[in-house]
């Protein structure tokens, strides 16, 4: 999927909200390799617009194109797109409490990475030591850090984040974004995050305004 097409794209919710930017009921293409930052207000469709993307949300007009396909596909296609050609860090993170975090990484659809690679992303993000932990049992930073290394655990071609960091402090912020990117940039995937807070770490992003 070397781009991503959105194409007079409205989701039904919003559709008595007074909108401007560069998404809704307008024509707009990312293209692979490149990074970029969704910024607004909340309410205004962040979550939405990468929900879209990944196939969850389908109360939308308009057409999206993912490389030649429309996004309104059915779901046993959707669902191996989904893992093989997009990763997702939910920004309810989406883990399961009673496994430990390493099972919850090796439970990912179209997981790639062994245990010993999990293990050195895990240094790398300082959870080391609470991969053999029940998930219920760690913070929510650690959590989020569990949930970064599942989501670029899989083969991508496009990488969605929303809200990333929100439970990150800036030092492991800047660790966390050098961990996506070196996997991004091995893979040539895309990234689209979202963010509400500190974008430092997000300065070379191209910035799409909803």
């Amino acid at each position: 999927m070397n781009t991503i097409q959105f194409e007079n794209v409205l989701p039904l919710p919003l559709k008595d909200t007074p909108l401007q930017g560069d998404v809704w009921k307008t024509t707009l293409v990312l293209d692979r390799g490149k990074r970029y930052l969704v910024k607004a207000e909340s309410g205004k469709g962040k979550s939405t617009m990468l929900n879209i993307i990944y196939g969850t949300r389908k109360d939308f007009e308009g057409t999206v194109i993912m490389g030649q396909v429309d996004r309104k596909i059915g779901d046993a296609e959707l669902s191996q797109i989904r893992s093989n050609k997009i990763g997702y860090l939910f920004q309810d993170l989406r883990l399961f409490g009673q496994l430990t975090a390493l099972e919850n990484i090796l439970l990912k659809p179209g997981c790639v990475f062994a245990v010993s690679e999990i293990e050195y992303y895990a240094d790398l993000l300082g959870v080391k030591n609470q991969l053999y932990k029940p998930c219920s049992k760690l913070s929510l930073g650690q959590q989020q850090r569990i949930a970064l290394i599942r989501a670029v655990s899989q083969n991508f071609e496009w990488l969605l984040l929303d809200e990333p960091f929100s439970h990150l402090d800036l030092a492991n912020a800047k660790k966390a974004i050098d961990m996506i990117h070196g996997r991004a940039e091995k893979l040539n995937a895309g990234i689209i995050a979202t963010s509400l807070g500190d974008d430092s770490v997000f300065e070379d992003y191209t910035l799409i305004q909803l």
